[in-house]
């Protein structure tokens, strides 16, 4: 099994597929010339031996961008061989009717071998004219007062020809020579331009890797992605559009703020406005501070639709999102990634003990590197207790009770620094919901008590207090409660 899988690993690489042909071409041709058989013809096995300089091709990187071009320029050249042949098919239909009767002469340039006589010759013939082989005593060839073909069964000799040579074999030259053959130039330095790109510069052939990449989180193709999933899409997405596996947590937080999407009722956003959000984010479409954000929002509204008068205003809508989906109350991205910086820079000063000003606490609880259970079970009461029920789902990051960093000794050479996981963001908003009901059901099971007062009942004389400090109303209540 494990040999299987290896094998199957190997063979996707297409390089070693090449080097495994190549050395079972060559060791059968050695083996055949060794033991001296004819039985097979060695001539091609031969040519394993010259494909081994094809290997070279792996060492340089330039060598391998011009094949790479050369490769690639293989999927538009059929396109232009097609547009090719038609004006062949015209051109040559065309000389049929007006040149095919012209007789052959073989000190001239109309001969046996290159004649309008049928549509076969006629494509030859204009082959070698878009080459530029003796076009112009071709053209002098067919013009008006050239002999005809006894084939023609013409009564006046020498009317073959036409002086529309000349506007035949300029044009064809024209088109074939000047902008036909001058496509496929245009075609392989249009991908080797490609290919060579400045991969820092936004260009057009990112949304190809955009919508390859969206589609990996949205198989069903519904145009919308939960948020929780959108910090892993932009991760995985080289820049410039994307963020990259490089980018540290906290820039990609404050580039989904600047972002802000609005997020429906299901959670998710819309693959319009991400993309939009990020074309504007990375060229800087008129970004202003957060105060002055919602003006340069309605700006880009006005342009947008100044640009394109006739696009829908849902689709306006997607593109810059109003100020009604981004206002109190709606829930955006921006304020999602808002919270779980905040949540971050908390945990780097509680959690990590740092000040605000930077400056590490450096707070010995522990009076030794090992100390005793008993301190620890001293130190544990100080500890906040875990108050979710489902505390599994919760973030690493979170739940390290057992890894405080209060609890360990700093090292007497360096600062301590407590270095903390990956949010996770599902799990961060789950811990939110899980407080909330854990509170909801803390006061359906503990109801809150209210004293009330019976008609009769008189107010005492003392001030409230009762011999051991506590209130009236606490006694009433604690009696209420037995």
């Amino acid at each position: 099994m494990v040999n299987a899988l290896c094998l199957q690993n190997f063979f996707k690489d297409p390089w070693n597929t090449f080097d495994f042909v190549t050395v079972i071409g060559s060791i059968v041709d050695a083996m055949v010339v060794e033991f001296g058989e004819n039985f097979i013809n060695v001539g091609f096995l031969r040519l394993f031996r010259a494909a081994r300089l094809i290997k070279l091709l792996r060492q340089g990187y330039t060598i391998r961008i011009l094949l790479w071009t050369f490769v690639q320029s293989f999927k538009a050249l059929p396109y232009v061989c097609l547009l090719i042949a038609m004006l062949f098919f015209i051109y040559a239909i065309i000389g049929m009717q007006v040149f095919g009767n012209i007789r052959e002469n073989p000190f001239e340039s109309i001969t046996r071998h290159n004649n309008f006589r049928n549509f076969i010759q006629g494509l030859m013939l204009l082959f070698r004219c878009a080459t530029g082989e003796n076009w112009p005593n071709i053209m002098l060839s067919c013009i008006k007062g050239r002999p005809c073909d006894k084939q023609a069964n013409k009564n006046i000799p020498n009317s073959c020809g036409s002086n529309l040579a000349y506007a035949y074999f300029v044009s064809f030259i024209f088109f074939c020579s000047f902008l036909m053959l001058n496509l496929f130039v245009a075609v392989i330095m249009d991908n080797f331009d490609y290919l060579t790109r400045d991969s820092s510069i936004l260009g057009a052939h990112h949304l190809d890797e955009f919508v390859r990449i969206w589609a990996e989180y949205d198989p069903n193709a519904t145009g919308k992605i939960l948020y929780q999933e959108m910090y892993d899409m932009l991760k995985n997405m080289d820049p410039p559009l994307g963020f990259g596996n490089k980018c540290p947590n906290r820039l990609a937080y404050k580039k989904l703020i600047r972002m802000n999407m609005p997020v429906d009722d299901d959670g998710k956003v819309n693959f319009t406005t991400t993309l939009f959000a990020l074309i504007r984010e990375n060229l800087n479409i008129k970004m202003r501070p957060a105060e002055e954000m919602d003006q340069a929002d309605s700006e880009l509204r006005e342009t947008i639709k100044s640009i394109w008068p006739l696009q829908a205003k849902n689709m306006v809508d997607l593109l810059v999102p109003p100020n009604d989906q981004l206002n109190t109350g709606k829930l955006t991205v921006g304020k999602i990634y808002a919270g779980l910086l905040i949540l971050e820079s908390w945990r780097t000063t509680k959690f990590g003990q740092m000040e605000p000003t930077g400056v590490p606490v450096m707070e010995d609880i522990i009076s030794s590197r090992r100390p005793s259970c008993e301190s620890l079970a001293e130190q544990q009461q100080h500890l906040p207790l875990p108050t979710y029920p489902n505390s599994h789902r919760r973030s690493p990051s979170i739940k390290r009770g057992g890894n405080s960093p209060i609890l360990r000794s700093p090292s007497p050479r360096k600062p301590y620094q407590h270095t903390h996981h990956d949010i996770g963001f599902s799990d961060t908003v789950t811990n939110v919901v899980e407080i909330v009901k854990d509170k909801k059901t803390t006061q359906k099971r503990y109801p809150r008590v209210v004293n009330r007062k019976r008609p009769g009942q008189q107010k005492s004389q003392n001030t409230g207090k009762h011999c051991d400090g506590a209130t009236s109303d606490d006694a009433t209540a604690e009696a209420q409660g037995t």
